[in-house]
């Protein structure tokens, strides 16, 4: 095993978020009431959060049908952050191996992939109990997404981890909030938003850790993978079968969705809070400009 290093200032974030966590923590099969009944008429997104809002198909959808689409979407995008998830433990059970399991940083690590588990279960369990699939994403990019434990490492590894932990929080902030959202998925949000809130401190602090060790060679790869990741992330967020729900053929929804302004807005919109601390901490450069684009995380021109 590799001895790492114990940085003070590292254990030291590390230490006041295992207390944090010791203090305050969920467990879902406890503090979810996974019998109750769903409330008819309530939506499971926000419609303007929909990615055909404000289309034409959007437009011929009767109100059933809208709710309907948006079940399938809120599935698609649990079952999509339970497969991230899956590839973030991989990840951090890599680092955890080369350092000392008695630093706070290695034992916090080890806390978070046991949140993460819950979290996994609790978006599987929605799923079902809402009765849709597990959509996850489209085939071809879950087995590519394999080599991403290894292709990635340092700040990029930590950065990807924050755009899709930090877009899907700002989302779930806006839903738990929302009493025309059912309860159910309001307080699934809620949990994942408390504890992730941990997640997002240690993994900001260790990228601007990282990015202070890097070369320019080492930066420009940085810059690359992280872009392209999150590219990956935002698209897989929708799986184009949510649309056979409602009596759309997939690659029209597809089309529909990515050409649709106001889906663009809410992945802009989302990721708002993590996009000007990814730029400040020097992992948007040109390598990966046209892929930060082509997610719709950095609006074009920028």
């Amino acid at each position: 095993m590799t001895r790492t290093l114990k940085e003070p200032d590292r254990e030291k974030t590390a230490d006041r978020l295992l207390k944090s966590s010791a203090n305050k923590f969920y467990d879902p099969d406890v503090d979810i009431d996974w019998t109750a009944p769903l409330v008819e008429g309530k939506r499971f997104i926000l419609e303007e959060r929909s990615s055909l809002y404000g289309t034409d198909l959007w437009d011929k959808l009767t109100p059933d049908q809208r709710i309907e689409l948006g079940k399938h979407e809120v599935a698609s995008v649990a079952t999509t952050g339970l497969w991230f998830e899956i590839l973030l433990m991989q990840m951090l059970l890599k680092e955890v191996y080369e350092q000392d399991p008695t630093s706070a940083h290695a034992q916090f690590a080890l806390t978070e992939i046991a949140d993460e588990c819950r979290h996994s279960t609790m978006f599987a369990r929605m799923a079902a109990r809402i009765g849709c699939p597990a959509y996850g994403p489209v085939p071809w990019l879950r087995k590519l997404a394999k080599l991403m434990p290894t292709i990635s490492y340092g700040p990029a590894r930590y950065g990807a981890i924050l755009v899709a932990e930090e877009v899907l929080d700002r989302l779930q902030r806006e839903q738990m909030n929302d009493e025309g959202v059912q309860p159910l998925v309001r307080m699934v949000n809620r949990i994942h938003v408390l504890e992730e809130a941990r997640h997002v401190t240690f993994a900001r602090e260790e990228v601007t850790r990282g990015m202070a060790k890097l070369s320019k060679a080492e930066i420009a790869y940085q810059q690359f993978i992280i872009a392209l990741i999150s590219y990956f992330v935002t698209r897989a967020f929708i799986n184009p079968d949510v649309y056979k729900a409602v009596g759309i053929r997939p690659r029209d929804g597809v089309e529909a969705a990515l050409n649709n302004p106001h889906w663009q807005g809410t992945i802009a919109w989302a990721g708002e809070k993590i996009m000007p601390f990814l730029q400040e901490s020097g992992l948007v450069g040109l390598p990966g400009k046209y892929f930060w684009r082509k997610s719709f995380l950095l609006p074009a021109g920028r």
